[in-house]
């Protein structure tokens, strides 16, 4: 027998590392010292130890690694282990090749302007949730302020608990100056009593290009031009309707500047 150093030296291991592969049983020593709590292990196990460590460098979880050293394991089950494993890495990679190629519009980006850009455009999941909602065609986004009061009337008198900031939906696929297809919404808790204009519906989660904008309404258009500009040099289209989350706003504040406004541009991969 083996004592736990000489067999993390023969196996290439550290000794913590056999400790813990004792703890999850994956590889248990032969004996253990009732007296002094010893690990002794046998030259046979090296073989077992070479198999963990190979699958572990296929990028396996020990967990995985358990189910795979299962003598009865079919190998269909094994296939079906290591395509999922495949699968995996091929995402991972993928998001490193998009990770990479955002680097690089950036880097291209501070070489030809010489300055940080004054937005900077990050990638997320927005999260699935409810809002209260209603749908209008407004004469121009200029009556955008009087409907958020009018959704503000609904939510007081039907007693609704919003659960976050207001957020405005632009409907229309292009810019248009005049009969405006918008939504004005809020995060509820629960659904919305019916019989009244308000209804109630779950946002889908989605990604999107998001910026953040701080200042006044009149300078919402610059944000809204810089997830533009991010958006082909990195292989993104636009998915779906824009959104616009008040973070901050005149019901926070009487100061324009203190302003904060969330930009959210869903967004897909362009083929």
């Amino acid at each position: 027998m083996l004592k736990i150093g000489d067999f993390s030296r023969l196996g290439l291991v550290s000794v913590k590392a056999l400790r813990y592969y004792d703890e999850t049983g994956l590889l248990k020593p032969v004996n253990v010292d009732q007296f002094t709590g010893y690990r002794y292990y046998s030259a046979s196990q090296l073989g077992r130890l070479n198999r963990i460590l190979a699958l572990k460098d296929l990028g396996l979880s020990l967990e995985e690694i358990g189910t795979m050293l299962q003598e009865d394991l079919s190998v269909e089950q094994i296939s079906g282990i290591l395509r999922l494993r495949q699968a995996e890495a091929q995402t991972r990679l993928h998001e490193m090749q998009a990770q990479i190629q955002r680097v690089e519009v950036r880097l291209r980006q501070l070489e030809k302007e010489g300055v940080e850009p004054m937005y900077d455009v990050a990638l997320k999941m927005i999260p699935a949730q409810r809002v209260a909602y209603f749908r209008r065609v407004a004469p121009s986004y200029a009556g955008v302020g009087e409907l958020f009061g009018e959704l503000f009337g609904y939510i007081g008198r039907l007693q609704v608990r919003p659960t976050g900031p207001t957020i405005l939906i632009m409907h229309d696929p292009e810019f248009r100056e005049q009969d405006v297809d918008i939504e004005v919404a809020i995060p509820v808790a629960a659904p919305v009593p019916t019989g009244t204009p308000l209804a109630d519906r779950v946002l889908p989660e989605t990604q999107a290009a998001c910026v953040i904008h701080q200042g006044a309404y009149d300078g919402v258009g610059t944000a809204y031009n810089a997830v533009m500009a991010w958006l082909e040099p990195n292989g993104y289209k636009i998915a779906g309707p824009c959104r616009e989350n008040y973070l901050q706003s005149p019901s926070d504040t009487v100061d324009p500047a203190q302003y904060v406004t969330g930009i959210q541009v869903p967004v897909e991969r362009a083929v």
